[in-house]
């Protein structure tokens, strides 16, 4: 059974925390992560992740267990139940001016013994750890589509002014579709999800060195949040720490 800690932080320059991070658990033991990022500089982001977060986890959690039996299965669950909260979201932003315009990055794995089904919309961030830090999702990124195109390369992407702009986020248009992975967790690994103010501020090898450091669990996510802080903290801070180690936490 995967152990896990979930961080959200607001960091050092903004005022209002926008990300919003959940870990459900069924009565079969089945758990969902979800880490959501609301949009900066848009109205009411907020609102956008809270109101996804919520709404995936009540759902969850009041499924059949059926609906999750198969890898397919849990794909399907994902994929119905994104579309019913971003048309939640999107028609919210209609009908509340205060809130026109909004929207949040999303990840959500669903986890089953060694089994993951993940989906991601935006830029936030899924990671893989073991021998090394493998980033298992792909931003949906201006710079990536540049990327894409042949017009920059990896490298120029990384120190590009655009780099924070997303091409996709849930709650913004009246249909989504978000990228599905499905992973196996070996017994001595850990799963990484995070927003981009972790991921912009903290290098692969310095996520390294603190997963895999001798330390417990919950200060290794409060040492994560701690570093992106000490390296600018320009944005909120979040992230879930899932562990198939037996460890301290």
């Amino acid at each position: 059974m995967f152990q896990y800690v979930a961080e959200s932080d607001t960091g050092l320059k903004r005022e209002v925390n926008e990300d919003r991070v959940a870990v459900l658990k069924r009565p079969e033991g089945l758990l969902l992560a979800v880490v959501a990022d609301g949009m900066g500089g848009h109205n009411a982001g907020d609102v956008a992740s809270a109101m996804t977060v919520e709404a995936l986890g009540e759902k969850f959690l009041a499924e059949k267990a059926d609906a999750f039996l198969t890898e397919e299965s849990r794909k399907g669950w994902l994929s119905r139940s994104i579309q019913h909260v971003n048309r939640a979201v999107f028609d919210h932003a209609g009908t509340h001016p205060q809130c026109k315009g909004m929207g949040t990055t999303l990840i959500a794995a669903i986890i089953d013994h060694d089994q993951c089904t993940l989906c991601h919309i935006g830029d936030s961030r899924a990671y893989q750890i073991e021998d090394e830090v493998v980033q298992l999702t792909r931003d949906h990124s201006y710079v990536n589509v540049l990327v894409d195109s042949g017009e920059i390369s990896e490298e120029e992407a990384e120190d590009h002014p655009k780099k924070n702009w997303i091409v996709k986020a849930l709650g913004t248009e009246e249909g989504i579709e978000a990228d599905f992975l499905q992973i196996s967790l070996a017994a001595s690994s850990y799963l990484l999800l995070c927003t981009d103010g972790l991921s912009n501020k903290v290098t692969k090898e310095a996520i390294f060195e603190i997963v895999q450091s001798s330390i417990p669990l919950a200060e290794k996510g409060e040492e994560l949040v701690k570093l992106a802080n000490q390296l600018g903290g320009e944005d909120n801070i979040s992230l879930i720490l899932l562990s198939s180690k037996l460890e301290e936490v």
